[in-house]
C-alpha cells in the first residue's frame, strides 16, 4: 500500500460508521449500571462486609468460580459502594484490591506486601529492603489506618503458587497483633479446587465465608450480551441471531460472561473492517476463530524455553501421524536441544512440561495401558493448520531452529 493510500484509508476510517457507540460496553473491564443474575452474590458479600460499618472486623470471605462469571465485577461494585457508605458517613474504612496476577505486584512476598503497603500510604521502594523489614512497615501502615481494611486479593491461587500460604495465614492472623486496626481478607479464584490444596490452618482462618459464583447459561448470557449490546452498539448493527449465538457458544465454554463479550465485540471489529453492512453469524465465527488463535498463540509465547521446544517437536512429529507417545518425544526433544545449544531437561521434567501443555489446552496427553509394560500417554495435537504454523514460526525465530 503507498504512502497517499495508506493516508486515505485512514482519513476514510475516521469520517467513516462505525458500529460502536460505546466500545467499553463490551468489555469486561466497564462496570454496567445494573448487573444482572447476581442478586443473590451481592447480597451476601454486602452482608458479610457490612460490619465494617460499625468498625466491626468482617469474617474472611473466599470466592470462588470459574472465569467470566461475575466475581471481580461484583467485589468491586459490592467495595466500591460500601466505601461511598462509609464516606458520607465519616466511618473509617479503607479497600485494598490487589490482582495477583498483575507481573511486578505478587510474583514475590516483598513486591505483594510492598504494593499492600503503597496503597496504604507507605512508600516502599520495589526491591533492596530485607523482607522482614517490609513487613513491619506494612504493619505499622495498618496500624495508622485506626479502622477496617479490607484486602482483596483478586487471583489468589496464583499468589500462594508463587509464594506459598504460609504469607497468606499469617495475614488472616494479623488482628491478634494489630491494636486500633481489623482487617478482613477477600480471597477470589478462578480455581474451584484452590482450597483443596491449602493448608488446613490457612484454610479454615481464610474461608470463613464462602460464595460460590455458579456459570451463567444461554438465557442470562443472552439477557446480559442483549444489555450491553444496546450500549455498546449502534442501532440496527446487529442481524438477527448474532446475540443468541455468542450466548450459546460462551454457554458451551462454562457460562463464561467475557467469552461472551469477547466474542460480540471482535464480531464488531472483524465486520467493520471488511465493511460489511451489519455484523452477522459468519462474523461470529471468524471472530470464534481469531480469540482462539490468539488465546493459544500467546499462552505459548509466555511459556518457558523447554515448553516451547517439548511443543515444537510434538507438531513436528504429528504433521505425519496422528498420536505420539511421550518417550519418542523425549528423543526427539534431545536430539533438538542439541541442534539449538541449550541443556536438556530430564525425561521426567519433560514430561511434567507435556502435562502442563496439556492442562493448558494446547495438547491432548491421555493415559493409556500397555498391560504387563506399563503405562505411558498418547499426545495428540487439535490445533488449525494456521496455529500451528504460527507457534512453529515464532520457536524457530526464537532459537534460529
Amino acid at each position: 500500500m503507498s504512502q497517499s493510500n495508506l493516508k486515505s484509508m485512514f482519513t476514510d476510517y475516521i469520517d467513516g460508521d462505525s458500529f460502536f457507540k460505546n466500545k467499553d460496553a463490551l468489555t469486561t473491564n466497564w462496570k454496567p449500571d445494573n448487573i444482572l443474575h447476581r442478586d443473590q452474590q451481592i447480597n451476601d458479600l454486602a452482608s458479610i462486609l457490612a460490619p465494617s460499618l460499625r468498625g466491626d472486623d468482617p469474617s474472611n470471605v473466599f470466592i470462588y468460580g470459574s472465569v467470566g462469571t461475575g466475581k471481580t465485577l461484583i467485589t468491586k461494585h459490592v467495595t466500591e459502594e460500601l466505601t461511598s457508605v462509609a464516606n458520607s458517613e465519616d466511618v473509617d474504612l479503607n479497600i485494598v484490591y490487589i490482582n495477583c496476577k498483575m507481573k511486578k505486584v505478587a510474583d514475590t512476598e516483598y513486591r505483594l506486601l510492598a504494593k499492600l503497603a503503597e496503597q496504604l500510604g507507605d512508600d516502599v521502594p520495589s526491591t533492596g529492603l530485607p523482607t522482614d523489614e517490609v513487613y513491619n512497615r506494612f504493619f505499622e501502615a495498618l496500624q495508622e489506618q485506626e479502622g477496617v481494611v479490607v484486602i482483596a486479593l483478586d487471583e489468589i491461587d496464583a499468589l500462594v503458587k508463587k509464594v506459598g500460604d504460609e504469607f497468606l495465614y499469617n495475614l488472616t492472623r494479623i488482628n491478634d497483633d494489630l491494636q486500633k486496626t481489623k482487617v478482613s481478607i477477600i480471597g477470589i479464584s478462578n480455581d474451584l479446587n484452590f482450597t483443596e490444596y491449602m493448608d488446613s490452618r490457612v484454610k479454615s482462618s481464610l474461608s470463613e465465608e464462602e460464595i460460590i459464583f455458579p456459570p451463567y447459561n444461554a438465557i442470562e448470557l443472552r439477557e446480559i450480551l442483549k444489555d450491553r449490546a444496546e450500549k455498546g452498539f449502534v442501532e440496527e448493527a446487529l442481524k438477527g441471531g448474532v446475540i443468541s449465538k455468542c450466548s450459546a457458544l460462551a454457554a458451551q465454554e462454562h457460562g463464561d460472561a467475557r467469552r461472551a463479550l469477547d466474542l460480540i465485540r471482535v464480531a464488531g471489529e472483524l465486520a467493520e473492517r471488511s465493511s460489511s453492512e451489519e455484523i452477522a453469524k459468519k462474523h461470529v465465527d471468524k471472530a470464534q476463530e481469531k480469540i482462539e488463535r490468539d488465546r493459544i498463540v500467546e499462552t505459548v509465547r509466555s511459556q518457558p524455553k523447554h515448553s516451547k521446544l517439548v511443543l515444537y517437536i510434538i507438531l513436528d512429529m504429528t504433521d505425519d501421524q496422528d498420536d505420539i507417545a511421550t518417550g519418542d518425544v523425549y528423543s526427539e526433544y534431545k536430539g533438538l536441544c542439541e541442534e539449538v545449544d541449550v541443556s536438556k531437561l530430564t525425561q521426567r521434567r519433560v514430561s511434567g512440561l507435556i502435562s502442563e501443555l496439556d492442562m493448558l489446552g494446547v495438547i491432548n496427553a491421555k493415559v493409556i495401558s500397555k498391560g504387563r509394560y506399563g503405562r505411558t500417554r498418547q499426545i495428540s495435537v487439535d490445533l488449525s493448520e494456521d496455529i500451528r504454523g504460527q507457534i512453529k514460526e515464532m520457536v524457530e525465530d526464537k532459537f534460529y531452529i
